[in-house]
């Protein structure tokens, strides 16, 4: 979904100055379009998502080079939340940051970890007495990257408005002289979504949508120039049923009673994109990673 245009400043064109005369802010602006890129991976599930991700992470480095590497965590300890131990792995393995969504509080020892490090994020839009913090900015090659979780409000508990908080993480970030801004918008309903990529459109990089673990085939870059998607999908076992063993699924759907969970271990994949930018604040194109994965003989 490639879209064009040369990165831009009021008043001054691209065309209107060479190469020795531009205007130090529109040199910054182009070399900054020449080489960002994101890598977004979708909800990591248990400890089949979590080698999935650290097996094919490298190859994905090698080959796309991604100047940020972004990750949803909040299915990675064992299908529901995360621990400060998972965390360290991934932030280990050069994960820039990572994302959280309705499981962020699953496991009581990670609320420490949540106000203590600033690189995990749970929700902007939960109370502001709940631990942690709904926005960071991470900087690599002289580039500031601006990452705000959301969580939907529809059929999800949130504290707060997400659109009402989606403008004032974004209104800090761009204050706080962020070159790009991605936005996971973790979300139950499709449409509140896809309102919030309208919403935001022009104003971030892209907007992302996780949670229902099946990934959407609407990736496009809005007219704008905000990079979209309603759900990137799952890093885990797509034999199961969004995660979990798909007996078990089946038996909660046709016996309608209460049935243990267990994290399915069929069929691994990585759901991913990657965006490409071509200014601040624009994206170029982004590219959906559907990418299946073999584990190595027990």
């Amino acid at each position: 979904m490639p879209r064009g245009g040369s990165a831009r400043l009021p008043g001054v064109s691209a065309g209107d100055v060479g190469p020795d005369d531009r205007p130090s802010e529109l040199r910054r602006a182009v070399a900054v379009s020449d080489r960002v890129s994101i890598l977004f991976v979708g909800d990591v599930v248990g400890g089949l998502g979590r080698r999935t991700l650290l097996a094919l992470l490298p190859g994905l480095r090698e080959r796309l080079a991604p100047t940020f590497v972004v990750v949803n965590g909040e299915n990675v300890a064992g299908g529901l939340g995360i621990t400060p131990k998972l965390a360290d792995d991934l932030f280990a393995a050069g994960i820039d940051v990572i994302t959280l969504g309705n499981h962020s509080y699953h496991r009581r020892e990670i609320y420490a970890y949540l106000d203590q490090t600033e690189r995990i994020l749970r929700p902007a839009n939960y109370l502001r007495s709940q631990p942690g913090h709904g926005w960071c900015v991470v900087e690599r090659e002289g580039v500031k990257l601006g990452v705000v979780n959301l969580s939907g409000n529809v059929f999800l508990r949130a504290g707060h408005p997400a659109f009402a908080e989606a403008d004032a993480a974004v209104a800090a970030l761009t204050k706080a002289g962020c070159d790009h801004i991605l936005v996971d918008m973790h979300a139950e309903v499709t449409s509140e979504k896809v309102a919030l990529g309208w919403h935001l459109d022009g104003r971030v990089t892209a907007v992302v949508g996780t949670h229902t673990h099946v990934p959407t085939a609407d990736a496009r870059v809005l007219p704008g120039g905000t990079a979209y998607i309603t759900d990137v999908g799952m890093t885990g076992p797509r034999g199961g049923v969004i995660g979990v063993k798909k007996e078990q699924a089946i038996e909660s759907l046709v016996t309608m009673m209460h049935v243990r969970f267990d994290t399915a271990e069929d069929d691994p994949w990585l759901n991913g994109v990657l965006i490409s930018c071509s200014g601040p604040m624009r994206a170029q194109a982004i590219e959906q990673l559907l990418l299946p994965w073999t584990p190595p003989p027990a």
